[in-house]
């Protein structure tokens, strides 16, 4: 049996903590559930419902610690109420910073102290009702946090300094990571409970250890490592992984690192940034088609306008502040770039981000428009996608939070064999 990669079939939802809330929960997925169970989707569409993200993250200072279990509830009751309780499970997706070691040793592991009862309350109820853990695994965060993190124990090619524990032997850090988890589940008596890696991935920019080479190298090194369906030390068998992510989000926050926008295997008009082979006949990552764009025009800095204008900075600021600035650093897609061609690259983007409007080129007169395309080697100046030329994923856009659901479900991407 092999192990299972997908690109979808978790749908994610914010806490609901009324009664109403979750009955409205019980008639959206009720009525998913109807109008999808004639197509022939190449996996089920929904395997799970995830309450929340990452809620017991530490930056987050206990912030949810009251109400992630009744949000857990609600949601399995109306799954329950819905008939579909056995089809899909309920969960929790949990930041590996929910467990830690302190030798380094995965046997050391355990939850952390402040959270150890609360998170030992949502994993029983996730026994009982036949649910997963989910845990979000980043190799890359370590990295990127950690200066002394070494780099060749993120990735599987085996070229790392081995962790060795008791009998076990490991060379890459999510074999590690992952059986950590497994060490403070069975510390607590949940040692059997299946494990869900709810997202998985590496950044392609934003960050000197972020670029589509060493994406593509973790990604499929993963997807290697796990196809034989060896799992790791303390878990032999196959492991259940989500990938992260199908597209880039330039409204993501970028409180944790400007990486934080860049997890796509697609750019933003959907260009695949690298090739990954899924194991299965015909799995090459295409482009997608009928994408159409705006004109080809851009925003740029006015070659006339002196650098030394004490109110140029303001304007970059502006623009940055409110579009995507994030390719703009050291050792970035765009690292490269001159001070004139950084400023013109934070007015396009604030341009292209809101439909080429002839006032989102202004400035202050600083700007003005070209035809000619100031992108160079692998700085990307993007040119926005017509609205109708894909769908819109925006609320505003969608008559309906069923049909909102619906059209997700419907570009629902799972390659899994067994």
């Amino acid at each position: 049996m092999f192990s299972k990669i997908s690109l979808g079939s978790m749908f994610s939802l914010p806490h609901i903590r009324s009664h109403s809330s979750s009955n409205a929960f019980l008639m959206l997925i009720h009525h998913l559930h109807i109008s999808l169970s004639h197509l022939d989707l190449p996996c089920y569409f929904a395997r799970y419902v995830a309450v929340g993200n990452e809620p017991f993250l530490s930056t987050y200072n206990g912030s949810f610690l009251l109400t992630t279990f009744p949000a857990l509830k609600n949601i399995q009751s109306a799954l329950v109420k819905a008939g579909l309780g056995n089809q899909i499970k309920v969960t929790v997706p949990q930041n590996a910073d929910v467990y830690d070691t302190a030798t380094g040793k995965p046997s050391d592991g355990d939850f952390r102290t402040d959270i150890h009862d609360r998170i030992l309350e949502i994993v029983k109820f996730l026994s009982d009702t036949g649910g997963v853990f989910t845990v979000n695994i980043y190799p890359f965060i370590s990295l990127y946090i950690d200066p002394n993190f070494p780099a060749e124990y993120a990735f599987f090619d085996g070229r790392s300094q081995p962790v060795v524990d008791g009998s076990a032997t490991y060379t890459n850090m999510f074999d590690a990571n992952h059986d950590t988890l497994i060490w403070a589940l069975k510390k607590n008596g949940y040692g059997n409970l299946p494990i869900v890696i709810g997202e998985i991935g590496w950044p392609t920019d934003g960050d000197m250890n972020a670029n589509a080479q060493l994406a593509q190298r973790f990604n499929q090194g993963f997807m290697t490592h796990i196809a034989t369906g060896q799992g790791t030390p303390m878990r032999p068998g196959p492991i259940d992984a989500y990938l992260f992510s199908l597209i880039d989000e330039d409204d993501k926050s970028i409180q944790p690192g400007n990486f934080e926008r860049h997890w796509g295997i697609y750019t933003y008009d959907g260009i695949p940034k690298y090739q990954l082979n899924f194991g299965v006949p015909n799995s090459q990552i295409k482009r997608a088609s009928g994408v159409k764009y705006l004109d080809k025009k851009w925003c740029v800095l006015k070659p006339t306008v002196s650098l030394d204008d004490p109110k140029l900075p303001d304007t970059v600021s502006y623009a940055c502040a409110r579009a995507d600035c994030t390719s703009l650093g050291y050792r970035t897609s765009c690292g490269m770039l001159d001070t004139r061609s950084n400023i013109s690259y934070a007015y396009n983007s604030f341009y292209q981000k809101n439909d080429q409007d002839d006032v989102a080129c202004g400035f202050s007169g600083y700007a003005t428009t070209t035809g000619q395309d100031p992108s160079t080697g692998t700085c990307r100046f993007g040119i926005m996608i017509e609205v109708d030329s894909a769908y819109s994923w925006k609320p505003r856009r969608v008559r309906s939070n069923y049909l909102l659901v619906l059209l997700l479900a419907l570009v629902h991407l799972c390659v899994s064999s067994s």
